[in-house]
């Protein structure tokens, strides 16, 4: 009997699949509308004193993390605008959300207030913590001691694999992002299934490339690599990217839609932590989607934020804070260079 051919990870998908990704992520924004609309009477608030954004939150009760998910999605919708360093309801939101205008729509809107997704996400916003299925823990992430499902055999398997449906489309662009220098040692911090690294493999034959991750997704990272017929140049590493030290250096470390599952201070461990653990002129590579500097979209990205806000203990970020971070921690930020379903890749030297 003929062998089973490799799964090749660098062959871009027939069609590009984003908008079914934000046909996915839409229903975010009737949630986040209603909420702003019918709990927290944001555009009525603001109609009578514009504010910053830090003094609406005090005002709403909100902690940062979910006011910066409300309010971008609120700037994107094109309905919060900025002057200075306040918050104005826009034309659009003047006309048709301020309670009692004379074309106000708010008491339409309201109509979904009682709906079970929108009071969902109202009580994330209010409590700043994400949803597990059953009311404590995380869902789709891990952290040592709280329950999470990452550590079950069967929902950690599951998850896995779902999320490699959109790196297997993904993956062949940002293969072709990545340049590597020969004999190159890859990092795969919270790396999942592997494909990303996978294809950075079957790209360039002298790589060798490390996945860290949790010991039941490792399970399926080793199923994946043999696919992928780099099983014979992978490590797999069983361990806590935020515990455990990085013991050897590495010319590419990937951070591949990995700081987005976290808060700030977390995201800057991160990074600091992969910086000292590259080589001279070596690169980190962040691999994620990126809200504008300004905070105030693009649309999708901002209702994809509200998604992982949903689901784990981040948020969406924009590029300027991810170059913060990289310069912080000692790297050189090069330009983004995009790559599928809204993602890019930013790089970070060092120097």
């Amino acid at each position: 009997m003929p062998s089973k051919p490799f799964l090749n990870a660098i062959t871009p998908p027939p069609s590009d699949p984003t908008a079914i990704f934000e046909f996915f992520r839409g229903a975010h924004a009737t949630e986040l509308l209603t909420a702003a609309v019918a709990h927290f009477d944001i555009f009525g608030r603001l109609a009578q004193q514009p504010m910053s954004q830090d003094a609406l939150a005090k005002t709403l009760g909100l902690q940062n993390r979910p006011a910066v998910v409300l309010l971008t999605a609120l700037r994107a919708m094109g309905l919060l605008e900025k002057q200075g360093d306040r918050l104005h309801p826009t034309e659009m939101a003047t006309n048709h959300l301020l309670p009692g205008g004379d074309f106000d729509v708010g008491n339409y809107i309201g109509l979904a207030a009682s709906s079970p997704g929108v009071l969902a996400m109202v009580e994330l916003l209010r409590k700043n913590r994400p949803l597990d299925g059953g009311g404590n823990g995380t869902a789709f992430i891990y952290r040592d001691g709280v329950k999470s499902a990452m550590e079950e055999a069967d929902s950690a398997r599951h998850l896995t694999l779902a999320l490699a449906g959109r790196a297997k489309n993904v993956a062949p662009s940002f293969a072709r992002a990545v340049k590597l220098c020969d004999n190159s040692k890859i990092l795969d911090l919270g790396g999942g299934t592997g494909i990303y690294a996978y294809a950075l493999l079957q790209l360039n034959p002298s790589a060798t490339a490390t996945i860290l991750d949790r010991p039941e997704v490792l399970r399926v990272a080793k199923e994946m690599a043999a696919e992928y017929g780099v099983l014979d140049r992978v490590e797999f590493c069983s361990g806590d990217m935020f515990e455990d030290k990085i013991s050897s250096q590495f010319d590419t470390i990937l951070l591949s839609n990995i700081l987005h599952d976290w808060d700030v201070p977390e995201c800057s461990l991160l990074v600091n932590k992969s910086a000292a653990a590259l080589t001279e002129h070596g690169q980190l590579v962040i691999h994620d989607v990126f809200l504008n500097d300004e905070m105030d979209g693009p649309l999708p990205i901002a209702l994809y934020s509200a998604s992982l806000f949903s689901l784990t203990e981040g948020r969406a970020y924009s590029a300027k804070e991810y170059r913060g971070w990289l310069t912080d921690a000692g790297l050189s930020p090069q330009p983004i260079q995009t790559t599928l379903v809204h993602c890019g890749v930013l790089k970070g030297i060092k120097q």
